[in-house]
């Protein structure tokens, strides 16, 4: 069974002319295949799933996980609003050879999404699902949070061996992390509270921030699991500003434009998004500065 450990980048889909971009997406694979991620999420949040088309998802899935073959573990984004859509997305991951798929809460009719909803909706695509699957909370965007009495239940179905948390509730992760069976695995959604989420015991992290400062991101990992635990939240704190600027405060674009200023392509999120405005790009670039560890050689 596949094993949840260490940093992965939800990566970005370019787009140029309102299409997917498949030969800077290469570039950009290219510098995350070289890093020291443990792997790659397709079609995450910051991958703008949500505006692509079903064709367009089986397209993409087939082409990261070709040119991530035999370098990095690629986990792809399947989560849909029905049942039926996630498990023909789930059979089309396997076929591109993604290692695990990350399934988001169903959230158009959120009002009938309570805990045995969506107990049996996870229960029944994880029944068949060729991969294992990886619960995904983010109540941010979803309007729903998949509560930690929910998660442990379902950390019991073999097929479903961990979660990917974006809600920042530590407490929640924290009854997550001491009650779910040995071998489930607790992802931190976010590297603003990655250090704190590996003190209680997650096993690592799917950030946003790690498409822009993949080495930087990992290390507080391996500083973490080292023992060298004043440095890794040393590396925590001047973190998270940047991760800030690329999450809550500028979202998709900020994200973009900071690939950007490192050399990767970024390019305009998919409409209704809208770039982010020179205003802001020169306060994302303080942001960035002010780490020390940008600027960054072009790619």
């Amino acid at each position: 069974m596949f094993k949840l450990h260490g940093i992965y980048a939800p990566i970005a889909t370019p787009f140029a002319g309102g299409k997917i971009a498949y030969d800077k997406l290469e570039k950009n694979l290219d510098f995350w295949l070289k890093s020291d991620l443990e792997g790659i999420v397709v079609m995450g949040s910051n991958g703008e799933f949500v505006l692509l088309s079903s064709e367009e998802k089986v397209e993409l899935m087939r082409f990261v996980c070709t040119r991530a073959k035999g370098k990095k573990p690629v986990i792809a984004g399947t989560g849909a609003e029905s049942t039926m859509e996630t498990i023909h997305l789930n059979e089309k991951a396997a076929e591109a050879g993604a290692e695990a798929v990350l399934v988001v809460t169903p959230n158009y009719y959120k009002g009938s999404m309570t805990d045995p909803v969506l107990a049996r909706f996870y229960t029944d695509v994880a029944n068949v699902s060729p991969l294992p699957l990886i619960l995904y909370n983010m109540p941010r965007n979803t309007g729903i949070n998949i509560s930690a009495k929910l998660a442990v239940e379902l950390a019991k179905h073999q097929n479903i061996i961990g979660i990917k948390d974006s809600s920042g509730n530590i407490v929640q992760i924290a009854d997550m992390i001491r009650n779910a069976p040995k071998g489930f695995s607790v992802f931190a959604g976010s590297a603003s509270f990655l250090y704190v989420s590996l003190v209680l015991g997650a096993t690592g992290g799917t950030l946003a921030l790690a498409n822009v400062f993949p080495n930087e991101c990992a290390r507080l990992q391996k500083l973490f699991e080292a023992g060298k635990m004043e440095e890794a939240r040393n590396l925590q704190m001047v973190l998270m500003d940047s991760n800030n600027a690329v999450t809550e405060r500028w979202g998709i674009a900020g994200l973009k434009a900071a690939m950007e200023m490192i050399g990767l392509y970024g390019g305009p999120p998919r409409s209704p998004l809208v770039p982010l405005g020179e205003t802001d790009r020169e306060a994302l670039r303080k942001i960035l500065t002010q780490t020390g560890f940008f600027p960054k050689p072009t790619v």
